[in-house]
């Protein structure tokens, strides 16, 4: 959420930096309805005063002339005082009941670092890796293909359980999936990064706190009985492991890393790949999340995408990086890198993962704060996260990447102690 103070004072620049994002967005209503605010809360204010001051001359009253005109005119004044500020009151909570949802609609500002550009075509590659380890055959299978010959892939009888966009791993599929788990907690673990397990149902305010309610609701899976929904990716819940909490900076910075299961609805992408791991409705995924001060927020979101990195590096998977433009953002971020692999199927490279500095954004929604020692008022931390990866698009990457002329696939190194075999 953006800072209503900063919409406050610098309309025309917080304008100007959404104008940068794809989308309409006017901060117009949002300014007019704080202003009224505001000035109901001015006339309240000095209601309160004169109440008070009438309460006190209530009391020397009392003492002199207790049934006088005077304390009488007094005693109804106060009462009308008291009546106009409980108008005053509700009238600011419905406009406040309005404001609310506006500033929830706002999407992060871009970074001042952030290429501006209006869509995807304009974002910057920043550097490729790997490409000696690109297939050199024009003759490869798309992994679906390869994963259902193999017999580790099954989406037939994934439809008839659930329905369209599921899997089912079978024998080798599953241990490569659970292999993949592992070797990328290790990894993350290793470079410093603290395991943990969060609840895989998630509640509406932790969904808003990061950003996912209330704009993309119909992205999610809901549980009708209860006030939860399907994580559609780690960053949730463990973004809000400190919610409403105010942390002490020399606690700075946290990290986490965690497995989860993730569930999305693909609204808006039917038709787009329709066959394969690369979107399903519910998928295993690895998420680093760091939580920072504001002051090292960008050294540490460089070494965030590193670490996602290096789980392609240690795979062998050639990939790029992109430096995503403003027309290109997230909702919640204010600076991203996506993390692209090689899918020789496609002669294309496929988003593995995204990696995003928030700044304040998910703090202020979640109500996060760290506090100097010494010092009496709070600030909001930073909060990044990224794929460390999305498991099945690696799992689809190793099968294309790695598949031999005679239909089997070798495990890249790094698996093969995990899978204590060398072919798929």
């Amino acid at each position: 959420m953006l800072d209503l103070r900063q919409l406050r004072e610098n309309p025309d620049q917080i304008q100007a930096r959404l104008n940068q994002r794809q989308g309409h967005y006017d901060i117009q209503p949002i300014v007019q309805l704080d202003q009224q605010q505001r000035s109901l809360e001015q006339e309240r204010s000095q209601l309160q005063a004169r109440s008070n001051e009438i309460g006190k001359l209530v009391g020397q009253k009392m003492k002199t002339d207790p049934q006088g005109a005077e304390t009488q005119a007094l005693r109804e004044e106060g009462s009308q005082v008291k009546a106009k500020i409980g108008e005053l009151e509700t009238q600011e909570k419905a406009l406040e009941f309005q404001l609310q949802p506006l500033l929830l609609a706002l999407p992060n500002l871009p970074s001042s670092t952030t290429p501006i550009g209006a869509s995807e075509d304009e974002n910057l590659e920043v550097r490729r890796w790997g490409d000696e380890y690109l297939p050199q055959s024009s003759q490869l299978l798309p992994h679906w293909e390869i994963g259902e010959k193999l017999g580790i892939l099954n989406f037939e009888r994934s439809t008839k359980i659930a329905q369209s966009r599921f899997v089912t791993l079978i024998g080798a599929g599953a241990a490569l999936e659970r292999a993949l788990i592992q070797f990328m907690l290790d990894r993350q673990t290793a470079a410093g990064y603290i395991e943990v397990i969060p609840p895989f149902l998630v509640n509406s305010q932790s969904l808003l706190g990061t950003g996912q309610l209330p704009k993309f609701a119909e992205d999610l899976f809901k549980c009708d009985s209860d006030d939860l929904w399907l994580t559609p990716t780690a960053e949730v819940p463990v973004t809000n492991l400190y919610s409403n909490e105010i942390l002490p900076a020399e606690a700075l910075p946290i990290y986490h890393c965690a497995y989860t299961p993730c569930f999305r609805r693909e609204a808006g992408s039917y038709g787009r790949d329709t066959r394969g791991l690369i979107r399903l409705h519910q998928f295993n995924k690895v998420e680093l999340v760091k939580f920072v001060h504001p002051s090292t927020s960008e050294a540490e979101h460089q070494t965030l995408v590193q670490n996602a990195e290096a789980i392609l590096q240690a795979l062998q998977l050639p990939y790029r990086t992109i430096e995503l433009c403003t027309g290109d953002l997230g909702f919640g971020a204010a600076k991203c890198y996506d993390l692209e692999v090689w899918l020789p199927s496609a002669s294309k490279y496929r988003e593995i993962s995204s990696c995003s500095n928030f700044g304040d954004f998910q703090a202020r929604r979640a109500n996060i704060r760290f506090k100097e020692a010494g010092q009496k008022g709070t600030q909001l931390l930073h909060t990044l996260n990224g794929s460390g990866l999305a498991v099945g698009r690696t799992m689809a990457a190793i099968l294309e990447n790695y598949q031999q002329p005679d239909g089997t696939v070798r495990l890249p190194e790094a698996l093969q102690p995990y899978l204590k075999r060398e072919i798929l």
